[in-house]
């Protein structure tokens, strides 16, 4: 039996307000936290159960928004009539979705929906299973691309029957329904399992896939808001594997350590009786720590002589602050060509950053200083103050000296001379976190010495960073030659 499009809307328009009421009374009561377990996990079920289905109408729309919209059609098209550049437009402006979801939905539409050719003659769906699962409510929206983001695009270099083999399994494995019994699996493991198929179906895919991904590549920025600016884009595998074992070699201390040979047996002996309390955790989440790693990395590049010049010098970031707000704990300096403003301290930072020049000015505008190189560690004292400390004077942070900052322990600004007995190395987070974090460094007859914050020491004991292997071992020396001495006999 067909239902007319008005009863159609009115039976979906009531089922929306019952649900609603539904879903109001249950979270309005908090009946979900009163449930017992079994009971939790059955409602589970059938609230994806029913979130299945609204998807599948969401996509046999969004697929007709998308039909309407076809650019053949002119000044006819559904969204030129209502104003909107394009069907995911539309679907934005209608129902307040992403353009991510907008896409997302028409595209399951044309894989799961009936085509007509251009004499109006109907054609089955490309994915007829998915399209049978979908509609039934047996399979969800994840599960869905995972089948057509693998397939699809192979799907002009396979036989038909083939194809529809691999599609067939594959709705069967995220049913349940194989001959097998096994249960339904989940949407990553369905992907895993087409991309099998891909590989079988495929053999000969690689080559275009890489031209693929080569034409697709790229890295895009927005607008700077709230002092971040958003990254969106796509990067090449190899790209990625690169990146990503920087990111392992620079974060993980036992990657590190395993590079430093025998050696780092002294270093840990030391550590652990002369540091005087745990090493701090670190409170950075792994997406704030990638960042970090990152912008190392562009800090480094930014000193290689083999990165280009700009007019002949390094590309070099200049932040600019007036005279009056370099020293407030509430200063303001604006960065260069932008509108986008960071805190003071960014620019008394810079002062020991060969990628970064700080300008001050005076109220007028004139400019009183521009940092120049000698403000900065020359590459003979980064090599020695490197082969000192070995890795950042913060304890527990094992990022390599070589990738870190020079700091000034005593400011330049205020005196403080670029010299080896005034710098240490300081990761990225630590060199820009170093006024606010409570860690204090200081220098005494040529060696660092760090003194925690209170939260981490309550006696705010100086100790000698632990970095330096040469430092490390002659204290191993001493403590065993102290072992060694003879005991001083009693008297009496």
């Amino acid at each position: 039996m067909t239902t007319a499009p008005d009863d159609l809307l009115e039976t979906l328009t009531r089922l929306d307000q019952q649900l609603s009421d539904a879903v109001h009374d249950t979270l309005d009561d908090d009946r979900v936290r009163a449930l017992g377990d079994d009971e939790l996990l059955a409602l589970t079920r059938v609230v994806e159960s029913l979130g299945r289905r609204i998807d599948a109408l969401r996509i046999a729309a969004a697929g007709q928004v998308d039909n309407r919209s076809r650019s053949e059609l002119g000044e006819d098209r559904l969204c030129a009539r209502n104003g909107c550049i394009n069907a995911v437009d539309l679907l934005c402006r209608v129902t307040g979705v992403s353009a991510v979801t907008a896409r997302a939905r028409a595209r399951y539409a044309r894989a799961t929906g009936g085509r007509a050719t251009l004499t109006g003659q109907s054609l089955p769906a490309p994915f007829p299973a998915v399209a049978a699962a979908l509609t039934s409510g047996v399979i969800g929206v994840d599960s869905i691309a995972a089948i057509i983001s693998v397939l699809g695009p192979i799907t002009d270099r396979c036989h038909p029957a083939q194809l529809a083999a691999a599609e067939t399994e594959l709705v069967a494995a995220a049913t349940g329904t194989g001959p097998d019994g096994a249960p339904p699996c989940t949407a990553d493991d369905t992907r895993l399992q087409a991309k099998v198929w891909e590989l079988i179906l495929d053999p000969d895919g690689t080559l275009p896939k890489d031209q693929h991904a080569a034409r697709n590549r790229g890295l895009h920025f927005g607008h700077e808001n709230g002092g971040l600016v958003p990254v969106n884009g796509n990067i090449l595998t190899e790209v990625y594997e690169q990146f990503r074992l920087l990111y392992d070699a620079h974060t993980n201390p036992r990657v590190q350590d395993r590079t430093r040979g025998e050696a780092v047996a002294f270093r840990e002996n030391v550590d652990s009786a002369d540091a005087g309390e745990d090493v701090p955790p670190d409170p950075r989440t792994r997406a704030q720590k990638m960042h970090d790693v990152f912008a190392t990395i562009l800090h480094v590049a930014a000193r290689s002589t083999e990165t280009p010049t700009i007019g002949g010098a390094p590309p070099a970031v200049i932040v600019t602050i007036n005279a009056d707000d370099l020293n407030r704990d509430n200063g303001v300096a604006f960065l260069n060509g932008t509108n986008c403003t960071v805190p003071a301290f960014v620019a008394r930072h810079t002062a020991c950053n060969a990628g970064t020049q700080h300008m001050i000015v005076a109220d007028n505008g004139r400019i009183i200083q521009l940092g120049t190189p000698n403000r900065t560690f020359t590459t003979q004292q980064r090599r020695a103050i490197i082969a000192r400390d070995g890795e950042c004077a913060i304890p527990g942070c094992h990022m390599p000296a070589t990738w870190c900052e020079i700091h000034h322990v005593t400011p330049h600004a205020k005196g403080g001379p670029t010299h080896t007995d005034n710098g240490v190395p300081l990761c990225w987070w630590h060199h820009r976190t170093i006024d606010t974090s409570g860690w204090e460094i200081r220098i005494i007859n040529g060696i660092p010495e760090i003194r925690a914050p209170r939260n981490l020491d309550p006696t705010r004991t100086w100790h000698p960073t632990t970095g330096s292997l040469h430092r490390a071992q002659n204290r191993l020396r001493q403590r065993l030659a102290k072992q060694r001495e003879p005991a001083t006999p009693r008297t009496g």
